[in-house]
């Protein structure tokens, strides 16, 4: 616009000139040069100016973020209590939270034979579809021999009953996300537990996205008989959402170029280690989206209002991702630096987007009052 607006002025300044007087032509070719500098200015200040930002991003006012909860420790996994209450475990001291905007988090129990030790120990944690009736709470933890998933009752946590055991444990990659699906199943993503191999076998509960009904019974429509694998080829699962048509996705962390958001089918090859992010090679499934792990490292995932909320560790953001249909639109980037790195995002029965820090993970900066657990309200219609 710039370049446009010069060239047209040097015609009519020059044109000028040459038809009044030296005195006049003068007088004349500042008033346009002024008029001219105050039409650039105002065209400059139009093209450079950056466009309002959107409050409304996913249906949630990111411009007035509340502190819901402070001072917990590494918390990993959340789910809701019928009262509108959420449960936190907090992976490092096997420690489930009570947690109630307004309040303080109140430890309601600790969960015996949890063995942390580097990101593994109490990870994901469900609640069960008929709370009100069964009172079942369902956790995922790192024993000393295996990950596994168990449910119990908060009045008596040490009475377990093992719903799934023998997933690969390791210092690193144990997964531990753990979601009730819209079919009712119990959906388990669990990571390669530093050994790649695991992904790609299907006698390994390692690498996978697992499927079981509440009881720990394999369903009879799982992709392979008798299994409970539903999907495999996966590095490290920490998130799993569903859309309102009962798509589901998942989140998964890369090796060291790409992480990847996913759209899950049943039976489907996912390609690590293989593939890390997209490939050419037909047997395996591509990803929705990828990111640098220096962008991104996503663990939990959320979806509401047609917008996956994918929770970024080392990139310290919530990605916010339209979706449509099992495709993708471009992502967008919400609280980037502002709270540290990010474990948790849940759509609470409040209507809030809560998100939960991981500063005190060992891997993070915390701040004072870390860990907080962050409520972003919906927005205003």
């Amino acid at each position: 616009m710039r370049e446009s607006l010069r060239a047209t002025a040097a015609v009519p300044a020059a044109h000028v000139r040459t038809r009044r007087s030296p005195r006049f032509g003068k007088h004349l070719a500042v008033t346009l040069a002024t008029a001219l500098s105050t039409v650039i200015a105002s065209a400059t200040l139009v093209a450079t100016q950056p466009p309002a930002a959107d409050a409304a991003t996913g249906g949630f006012d990111f411009t007035h973020p509340q502190v819901a909860a402070t001072g917990l420790r590494a918390p990993w996994g959340m789910a809701f209590l019928p009262d509108g209450s959420a449960l936190v475990s907090q992976r490092d001291t096997a420690d489930i939270m009570r947690v109630s905007p307004g309040s303080a988090p109140v430890r309601v129990a600790t969960v015996p034979n949890v063995s942390p030790g580097g990101e593994g120990g109490l990870l994901g944690i469900a609640v069960s579809p008929t709370y009100a009736q069964d009172q079942w709470v369902y956790a995922y933890y790192t024993s000393a021999s295996d990950n596994r998933v168990v449910r119990f009752r908060l009045s008596s946590p040490q009475t377990q009953q093992p719903i799934l055991t023998g997933i690969p444990r390791g210092q690193i990659h144990n997964g531990g996300r753990i979601a009730f699906g819209p079919d009712g199943r119990l959906y388990v993503g669990t990571g390669d537990a530093g050994n790649s191999a695991n992904a790609q076998n299907l006698n390994s509960l390692g690498g996978k996205i697992l499927r079981i009904g509440p009881d720990g019974t394999v369903p009879a429509d799982n992709p392979f008989a008798g299994s409970p694998v539903y999907s495999y080829g996966h590095r490290n699962v920490e998130g799993l959402a569903w859309d309102e048509g009962g798509r589901l996705y998942a989140t998964e962390f890369g090796q060291s170029t790409w992480d990847e958001l996913n759209y899950i089918l049943p039976g489907r090859n996912y390609g690590w280690p293989t593939c890390e992010g997209v490939c050419a090679d037909t047997r395996f499934t591509n990803p929705l989206l990828t990111w640098s792990p220096a962008e991104a490292s996503p663990s939990g995932l959320a979806y509401a209002h047609g917008t996956l909320f994918a929770a970024a560790l080392r990139g310290t953001r919530l990605w916010t991702v339209p979706i449509s249909g099992g495709k993708a639109g471009a992502p967008v980037a919400e609280l980037q630096g502002t709270y540290g790195r990010l474990r948790t995002v849940a759509v609470g029965p409040d209507r809030s987007l809560w998100v939960a820090t991981s500063n005190r993970d060992g891997r993070g900066t915390p701040a004072a009052d870390d860990d907080r657990i962050i409520r972003i309200p919906p927005a205003a219609h």
